[in-house]
């Protein structure tokens, strides 16, 4: 896995959300990457039944990407986060009575992949309940793993089919202790969506049902 940028698109005007994930699959055709295919990422978040200390508990995400289907990510609201294999979902059955399922806040993610030369594309409509809360854009530079060697070239490359909607640098890369120069992974990639569907939950977006 290298270097890789979620952000979200806003839908554009006049436009539901399919329109305008149609228009960045032109976008990327008119570009001539090619389509490889499907994704899908999906959370889903759970709360500590008891309060330790009197502090308000942390949510718990758990996370899963078909691009590592051996995989799953647990990320604590605030940090810390893990990755652990598909057990972990067997994990948190067993654990119900100390993390409760929040019922109704599972969110997808589920799109088009597309390669253009060393970079992958991903457009996903984002989903809550049945309901197109948005659109997300990931785009992973292939070759490199550490952020300060590529991301002007990811941004340039990302100019020229999100034109204004470019995203500046994930935040998740400036908090690192090395900064731009620590080798990125795919909890930095998961840890975007995150931030991406947490953003999402609050919107209300027109004409957003999905039949």
């Amino acid at each position: 896995m290298g270097v890789t940028c979620v952000c979200q698109v806003p839908v554009a005007e006049g436009k539901s959300v399919q329109q305008t994930v149609d228009l960045l699959h032109k976008k990327l055709d008119q570009l001539g990457a090619v389509k490889q295919g499907s994704f899908c990422v999906d959370c889903e978040t759970y709360h500590a039944t008891a309060n330790v200390g009197g502090q308000q508990s942390k949510l718990l995400y758990v996370m899963h990407n078909t691009e590592t289907p051996l995989s799953c990510f647990a990320l604590f609201e605030g940090g810390p986060c893990l990755k652990a294999d598909t057990n972990f979902d067997i994990l948190m059955v067993k654990l119900k009575s100390h993390f409760q399922n929040a019922k109704g806040y599972k969110v997808e993610c589920r799109g088009s992949r597309y390669r253009y030369c060393d970079f992958l594309i991903k457009v996903g409509t984002v989903t809550m309940s049945s309901s197109a809360r948005g659109i997300s854009v990931e785009v992973e530079y292939c070759p490199c793993v550490v952020p300060g060697d590529c991301w002007n070239l990811m941004k340039e490359f990302m100019q020229s089919f999100l034109s204004s909607n470019v995203p500046e640098l994930p935040s998740v890369f400036a908090t690192k202790p090395e900064g731009l120069f620590a080798p990125a992974d795919a909890i930095d990639t998961m840890t975007q969506y995150l931030e991406v569907f947490n953003k999402l939950r609050k919107l209300q977006i027109p004409g957003s049902n999905v039949r």
